[in-house]
C-alpha cells in the first residue's frame, strides 16, 4: 500500500479550547490526511472553530450521542470514503500527530490489524500521569482482557488507535456505546483480529474535563465489566 487513504476520526465534544490545536497539528504533520471532526452537539463554539480552520470534515451530531456514537460515525464517514486506514485521534489535545506513523507502520506491513497507542509499555516514562483510581482501573481491564481473549493489553483504555479497512467497516457497523475502548478490544480479539501495541507519548490534556472521574470511575468500572463479558459471550462474527 503505497499510498494510503488515512482518515483521522476526531472526537469533540466541549473542544473549543483545543480543536483548532488538533486540526492544525494533524495536518501540520500530513497534508494528506482526511480529518473527520464529529461534533457530538456540543454547546460551546467547537463546531465554528473546527469549521474555521478549513482543514477538517466537520460533522455535527443532532443529539449528544456520547464517545461510542460519535466514533462510530467516523467509522461510517471512513467507510463510506473508501478509506484504507482509520485513525481514532482525541479532540481535548492529549495526543501527538507525530506519533502516527508508529500505529500505522504495523497495519502497512500487514503485521496488524488494529493498532493501540499504549502509554504502559516499552523503556520511555510515561509522559502522563493518570489518577489513582484511574490507573486501577487501567490495570483491572488489563487483567480482564487477558483472561477473555488471552492476550495481553496493557492500555484498553487508550482512545490513540489505528484500524485496517476491514476493522473500520466492522466498527462502522457495530461498535460499542458509552465508554467503548476496553469492549472493542474484546470484540476484535475475539473475532481473530491481530492486535498490536506500541508506545505513544500523551500529553496534558488542552481544556475541558475528562468524563471518566470520582465516583464515576468506579460506576465505569462497574458497567464496563458487564458489557465486556456480555461482549466475550457473543457469537463469533463470520469474516
Amino acid at each position: 500500500m503505497s499510498d494510503p487513504k488515512i482518515c483521522i476520526i476526531v472526537p469533540a465534544y466541549n473542544e473549543e479550547a483545543s480543536i483548532a490545536k488538533v486540526i492544525n497539528s494533524l495536518h501540520s504533520h500530513n497534508a494528506k490526511l482526511i480529518i473527520a471532526v464529529i461534533n457530538d452537539a456540543s454547546s460551546d463554539r467547537t463546531k465554528s472553530i473546527a469549521e474555521s480552520t478549513g482543514l477538517a470534515n466537520v460533522i455535527t451530531l443532532p443529539c449528544n450521542l456520547g464517545i461510542g456514537g460519535g466514533v462510530q460515525t467516523g467509522f461510517i464517514f471512513a467507510a463510506r470514503n473508501n478509506c484504507d486506514i482509520a485513525i481514532q485521534f482525541d479532540g481535548d489535545g492529549q495526543h501527538v500527530a507525530e506519533e502516527i506513523p508508529k500505529l500505522t507502520a504495523p497495519i502497512l506491513s500487514g503485521d496488524a490489524d488494529v493498532v493501540i497507542g499504549s502509554r504502559f509499555i516499552g523503556n520511555d516514562e510515561v509522559t502522563f500521569k493518570s489518577t489513582a483510581l484511574r490507573r486501577i482501573g487501567i490495570r483491572f481491564f488489563q487483567w480482564l482482557n487477558s483472561i477473555l481473549i488471552k492476550q495481553k493489553i496493557t492500555d484498553n483504555t487508550s482512545g490513540f488507535r489505528a484500524y485496517n479497512r476491514e476493522a473500520l467497516e466492522l466498527l462502522a457497523e457495530q461498535y460499542p456505546v458509552d465508554y467503548p475502548e476496553p469492549e472493542t478490544v474484546i470484540l476484535l480479539g475475539k473475532n481473530d483480529f491481530r492486535i498490536k501495541e506500541v508506545f505513544t507519548r500523551m500529553e496534558e490534556r488542552d481544556g475541558g474535563e475528562s468524563s471518566i472521574g470520582g465516583l464515576k470511575s468506579i460506576y465505569y468500572m462497574i458497567k464496563v465489566t458487564l458489557s465486556i463479558l456480555i461482549t466475550a459471550i457473543r457469537p463469533r462474527i463470520k469474516r
